[in-house]
């Protein structure tokens, strides 16, 4: 297969398309169940005659949000308001919250060794100094008082349950801007580093906080030191395919023989594809190609402002369709295992519905890692997901035409803020212990923008409405039923994932009427996808479900299936060969451009 390029009706400019689907008349019924509806440049929910006062709105709302980082004071203050007007009805609660503040002085002033214990991933008070009076003292006195406010800002009759929670995640990020370990009177390993290096530390800590200032008004972000086609991105491979919206990679295969169906990568346009191609010893893709597979992957491009008009559906049709439509015209096969991660996950399952009720059949297993198709259950980050927040956003959206990731880092770090924040201040400025570089850390930092109308539409329709799983997600104008899946499906969920949770992800094996094999591995929503053989301490939990079998609720599902020692990645591989055909020859090589793309290396 030679390397393609679109026919002059597929280059029709993005906005363009976007543009003829706007135009399509939306019944009144559609609009009140999937919220206000996308209108371009004004922004949503707007009638045509308002299109001035709409501009002076979403202009006011953006400049609001780069005051408080996208965060909507109105959806802050509606949960305050909340909690507190509740809290004050419920005089037995605060009765309760006196007495525990009392006990909790008095347990403090007759302090004994391990009077509170912080939580199993709170390590800031890690160590012997810590131990030792009067720094145990303080510690102490801190895990009491972050202990009294969860209890305060939680179980309040009443308070609707997204609220305590913004609630109570706004008391912990408080508290931990005040945590004894950020400041060098009260951190006794801080201290001892200062004396030993006489000063050096805070000396280097200031010039770090320096640079880091300058990357901040300078919106430069983090320094990427691991570089696409270079260190990372560098399995061998063609572009097979470009359009205004992607370029697909055909990665050289290395093996005698090759499996009969290849496969096709979706990956989350978030960040760049090559998470799942990184360092040759952390590469997913080449550990496929190396056990047989024809491995094929989007990498999206890099929207710019020009691009706002982006829709979820373009990125259906311009990626997953078009894709697919490549590949089988190009191999010997006419079917695709197909693997989505993330959001691009979500997308693969909405363009595998669509595919049944069109009648196409090309599609042999789905695989998805770390994605949801169910968002009543989408972790912490719902937090900062409400109709207040959603329109906020949108402004900034509208202004700009794009959501820079430089938007989106801060709410990320929010959530695990003492790893991510408070940690890396202590390490980096107090503790003089410079940033470690790796892969992956590098990939983190090569951050990537999203389309205005793309992002809202994922907002509203996906996590605000839930559409997907409830069959209201419109493919062509008509609602696409994930029970329409009929193929094999694998999921993969992290078990510390906070962006996707494991139970959320789990929720594919009811909506879905087919097999599903569900794996649950340990790490994150990134080092726990990214996990070769070898890498130490990893275990994984596999089990699968047979369509007829009786519902398994998350919890039962992780007490019975077994535990495993070591990767996830050979479990998955033998599965996928298992619906990868016979063996046969290699394809032709390509001529073309090189992989990793241009796309890829897009700022």
């Amino acid at each position: 297969m030679q390397g393609i390029e679109t026919s002059e009706h597929d280059r029709a400019s993005p906005p363009e398309a976007a543009a003829a689907v706007v135009a399509q008349p939306v019944p009144p019924s559609e609009r009140a169940r999937e919220g206000s509806t996308w209108q371009g440049r004004t922004g949503s929910g707007y009638p045509e005659a308002s299109v001035e006062h709409a501009a002076i709105d979403m202009a006011l709302n953006a400049w609001l949000g780069s005051l408080t980082g996208n965060i909507s004071p109105a959806a802050l203050t509606g949960a305050w308001q909340d909690w507190m007007s509740h809290l004050l009805l419920s005089p037995s609660k605060l009765l309760e919250l006196s007495k525990q503040a009392v006990a909790s002085w008095q347990r403090w002033i007759a302090y004994g060794p391990g009077l509170v214990r912080p939580l199993a991933q709170d390590k800031r008070f890690d160590g012997p100094e810590w131990q030792t009076w009067p720094y145990s003292q303080i510690s102490q006195g801190f895990l009491l008082t972050q202990r009294w406010w969860h209890r305060a800002t939680t179980g309040v009759r009443g308070v609707s349950p997204h609220h305590m929670d913004v609630v109570s995640f706004v008391a912990r990020q408080m508290l931990d801007c005040v945590a004894p370990s950020n400041f060098l009177a009260t951190n006794p390993v801080a201290q001892r580093i200062t004396f030993d290096s006489g000063g050096r530390n805070l000396i280097n800590g200031a010039l770090r906080a320096a640079e880091d200032a300058r990357r901040v008004f300078a919106r430069e972000g983090s320094q990427v030191t691991f570089i696409p086609g270079k260190d990372v991105a560098i399995t061998p491979g063609k572009v097979v395919l470009t359009n205004p919206l992607m370029e697909l990679l055909r990665y050289d295969p290395m093996t005698p023989t090759v499996h009969e169906v290849p496969v096709l990568i979706v990956p989350a346009w978030i960040m760049k594809y090559y998470i799942l191609d990184l360092s040759p010893e952390n590469s997913l893709v080449r550990f496929l190609v190396e056990n047989g597979h024809t491995v094929y992957m989007i990498s999206w491009k890099n929207p710019v402002a020009q691009d706002r008009d982006l829709s979820l559906e373009d990125y259906r049709r311009l990626g997953v369709m078009a894709a697919i439509d490549a590949i089988v015209d190009g191999e010997q096969t006419d079917r695709v295992n197909a693997c989505g991660y993330c959001l691009g996950g979500t997308l693969l399952a909405i363009a595998a519905a669509a595919m049944v009720r069109h009648g196409d059949e090309r599609l042999a297993s789905m695989t998805l890692l770390a994605a949801q198709v169910d968002f009543t259950e989408p972790g912490e980050l719902s937090l900062f997901i409400d109709e207040s927040q959603v329109s906020l956003l949108e402004a900034t959206m509208w202004q700009q035409g794009y959501l820079d990731t430089h938007q989106m880092a801060g709410t990320f770090q929010l959530l695990r803020s003492n790893d991510l924040i408070w940690s890396r201040q202590q390490r980096h400025y107090l503790l003089d212990i410079p940033d470690r570089h790796n892969d992956l850390a590098s990939w983190n930092a090569d951050t990537t923008r999203m389309p205005c109308r793309m992002h809202s539409e994922y907002l509203r329709k996906l996590f605000l409405n839930n559409s997907l799983a409830s069959m209201r997600y419109t493919v062509e104008g008509r609602p696409v039923a994930l029970t329409d899946i009929h193929i094999p499906v694998f999921a993969v969920g992290t078990l510390t994932d906070h962006v996707a949770p494991w139970r959320s992800v789990y929720k594919i094996a009811p909506l879905s009427n087919t097999e599903v094999t569900f794996l649950l591995t340990s790490g994150g929503h990134n080092a726990g996808v990214v996990s070769p053989p070898g890498t130490p301490a990893r275990t994984y939990q596999i089990d699968t479900h047979a369509p007829e079998a009786a519902y398994l609720d998350p919890d039962s599902w992780q007490e019975q299936a077994p535990v495993h020692e070591g990767s996830w990645w050979p479990a998955w591989e033998a599965w996928l060969a298992h619906h990868a055909g016979g063996l046969r020859q290699p394809p032709s090589p390509l001529q073309g451009k090189d992989a990793p793309g241009s796309y890829v290396l897009q700022t």
